[in-house]
């Protein structure tokens, strides 16, 4: 009698059982944001040039940005200075793997000078516009190897100057995970872009290599290197760059180093940024 019992009940809960076993994983998206206990682990865009192949989660917003950002860049007709303030970076994570941002430059202030006449120009205001779709390919929930893609367009909203104009590009970051918590991240770029002098565009590649490992607790140090080289002029400019990045809580991050062009016509870069999600 007691088998009869029990095999009645078996029998009546194998359908709840099955149903449990093969139900499929929630599917979160923006209007059914990840629980912040199943969140991963804060990734950045910043402080290096390689971008994370990491996405935001699915429903939550990170911003990014440089609080304060000197540039200089030497040409052979012109010695131009800018200085950003609050250049940002907008993250919205639209599904598991796929996030939209929002790139936008508060405050420019640009300074140049003429090297043959010598005569000084200075202009401020907004800066230009991008969006960008990352959608990673592999590795953004597990696994030593991560990969993504991130197609942008820029659009010339620049108030500092007349000579802003569309550029777009595609771009390909990953990143290894190695023994002993070092992190290996590298990325290949290819961009359309404005020439620095004169009115025309042209193709630019750029590729990376960037070395990541945490120097005490809470503090990352990066030290990177990349190249470009401008199709067009058949020319080369090459970078060392090195940062450091501050966890002030899990989803609060401080940073500072320098890009630094080793060819005299390369930009040189110094910056002081933040990252945060909610």
């Amino acid at each position: 009698m007691k088998f009869k019992i029990y095999f009645i009940l078996l029998i009546a809960g194998f359908p709840c059982l099955v149903s449990a076993q093969t139900s499929p994983q929630k599917t979160y998206h923006l209007f059914s944001p990840t629980p912040k206990q199943q969140m991963r682990e804060m990734e950045t865009d910043r402080p290096d040039v390689t971008e994370s192949p990491f996405t935001v989660d699915a429903g939550h917003v990170q911003y990014e940005a440089d609080l304060v950002r000197l540039e200089r860049e030497k040409g052979e007709l012109t010695d131009q200075r800018t200085l950003l303030l609050n250049q940002g970076n907008l993250k919205l994570g639209l599904s598991r793997s796929t996030a939209i941002q929002f790139g936008f430059q508060t405050f420019v202030e640009q300074r140049e000078k003429d090297l043959e006449t010598g005569k000084s120009t200075t202009s401020h205001g907004i800066g230009d516009i991008n969006i960008r779709i990352k959608q990673n390919i592999v590795g953004n929930n597990g696994g030593n190897f991560i990969l993504a893609v991130l197609p942008y367009v820029k659009f010339p909203t620049a108030s500092y100057t007349d000579d802003s104009k569309y550029e777009g590009g595609i771009i390909v970051p990953m990143q290894f995970k190695l023994p002993g918590e070092w992190k290996l991240g590298t990325q290949v770029e290819g961009d359309r872009l404005q020439d620095n002098e004169g009115t025309g565009m042209h193709t630019e590649l750029l590729q990376s290599l960037t070395l990541s490992h945490e120097l005490i607790k809470h503090v990352d140090g990066i030290a990177e290197t990349y190249y470009r080289y401008d199709f067009k002029q058949h020319h080369w400019a090459n970078f060392l760059n090195a940062s450091a990045q501050v966890e002030i809580s899990d989803n609060f991050k401080l940073d500072a180093g320098f890009n630094y062009g080793l060819q005299h016509d390369a930009e040189k870069n110094y910056f002081i940024g933040t990252s945060f999600r909610f």
